[in-house]
């Protein structure tokens, strides 16, 4: 299943801390050859300035990264369904603000898929 654009949706809640340094880390993941990323941030009513870091990030990064907002705090699955329905790529990845996930596993996490082994 070829893919060239790969969506990584990021639910946000008051993740002022970690934010930043979980899109550095996105922006330089490494991918499977031939696929480019886009950045969906959903800001789910963050009130920490959160948002206007990702705004910042997204400015530097056009193209890359979209921040979205809910004006009140909805839920994570709320976030993920706003992504969800904004996503151009043919495959998602949910990526947590929060570090829990590391994006250096994309790479490994894709591969099956795209050469459908999974």
């Amino acid at each position: 299943m070829p893919a060239s654009l790969i969506s990584i949706l990021v639910p946000l809640f008051n993740e002022e801390e970690y934010i930043a340094p979980i899109l550095s880390r996105i922006l330089t993941a490494p991918l499977p050859d031939g696929v480019e990323r886009e950045v969906i941030v959903v800001d789910d009513g963050s009130t920490d300035g959160s948002d206007r870091i990702v705004e910042e990030l997204a400015q530097r990064n056009p193209g890359i990264i979209r921040l979205l907002r809910h004006g009140r705090n909805r839920g994570k699955g709320a976030a993920i369904r706003t992504a969800v329905a904004e996503a151009r790529g043919e495959l998602c990845l949910i990526q947590d603000a929060d570090l829990e996930y590391d994006p250096r596993e994309y790479e490994h996490l894709l591969q099956p898929l795209l050469d459908g082994d999974a």
